[in-house]
């Protein structure tokens, strides 16, 4: 993700870093083709495209406009759900950090570290990525070594943490009630991560919108170019820009835990969760990991 500021006239105009444009500059590039062919042989033919009217295009592209809406809609919902569900998982971190305060050394390095190794594990589940190997960099990578879910498998290491102490009365029932309540908000959070990560918009209806926004743009110039000439570039590259964009950007939305400029700052938020957790424990400097580019 790309966090900015509210955009001045510069970058309105000038930036691409977290723009669109780059995603959607091929179809646009085609379309601006389309465009010439219609003037040349509008120019060439008078008439050719006389009965060609623009009425029927406004209809369409009202009813595009609503539709395309309701999916960038629905995307960015999808979007805003995942970011809320990572800052449970903060809350959570910091409530076990806070509730973890009267526990023995090591005991609660243990536990707090094994917050580390889930978030960057969750991290990295969501990413398609290494995740045995984002875990072992905070807890032994035999205890993970096999599972189906390393992560949830961390959450499972943990609680038997607090059960230990519990037995050997380093740890109150109410307190152990605290500690677990906030292990549950993590293993909840991660359940509702992979939800959203596993359960796409359904393909045919984003397909249905790609191909309605493809051959609207594509016939739009026919309409116009007998009428507005060589302007007829300038209407249609605006209505492709708006239509092909808000399609892209959707798409990036409906995978929130991506790579993509606009996907959330998942390794910024891992990181911060690392170093508070550190912090809690005033001990060494958390393992050296890239800086994120673009605040992912």
């Amino acid at each position: 993700m790309t966090p900015r500021s509210q955009p001045n006239l510069r970058d309105i105009l000038l930036t691409l870093n977290g723009s669109i444009i780059p995603v959607i500059l091929g179809r646009l590039t085609v379309i601006g083709v389309v465009c010439i062919v219609a003037i040349l042989a509008a120019r060439m033919h008078p008439g050719i495209f006389a009965r060609i009217s623009a009425i029927p295009f406004t209809l369409i592209g009202i009813a595009l406009s609503v539709f395309m809406s309701f999916r960038n809609s629905t995307c960015y919902a999808r979007w805003w759900e995942g970011r809320q569900l990572w800052g449970q998982v903060i809350v959570a971190c910091r409530g076990i950090a806070r509730a973890s305060a009267g526990l023995e050394s090591q005991t609660r390095m243990r536990l707090l570290r094994s917050l580390c190794a889930f978030a960057g594990g969750l991290s990295a589940r969501l990413r398609h990525q290494d995740e045995i190997a984002a875990i072992a960099r905070w807890i032994p990578a035999d205890d993970i070594r096999g599972c189906r879910n390393p992560s949830d498998r961390v959450l499972r290491i943990a609680g038997e943490e607090l059960i230990a102490a519990v037995e050997r009365g380093r740890l109150g029932d109410i307190r152990w009630s605290v500690l677990e309540g906030y292990l549950d908000q993590l293993s909840a959070a991660q359940a509702a991560c992979e939800r959203i990560a596993s359960t796409p918009v359904p393909f045919a209806y984003s397909l249905l919108l790609h191909r309605t926004a493809l051959v609207f743009c594509l016939l739009l110039p026919f309409a116009l170019a007998g009428a507005l000439g060589w302007w007829t570039l300038l209407p249609v590259l605006l209505v492709a820009y708006t239509f092909f964009g808000l399609d892209a950007l959707s798409h990036q939305l409906e995978d929130p835990f991506g790579g993509s400029p606009n996907a959330l700052p998942l390794d910024v938020m891992r990181q911060n969760i690392e170093r508070e957790m550190m912090d809690a424990l005033s001990g060494p400097t958390p393992p050296a990991v890239p800086e994120a580019v673009d605040g992912r």
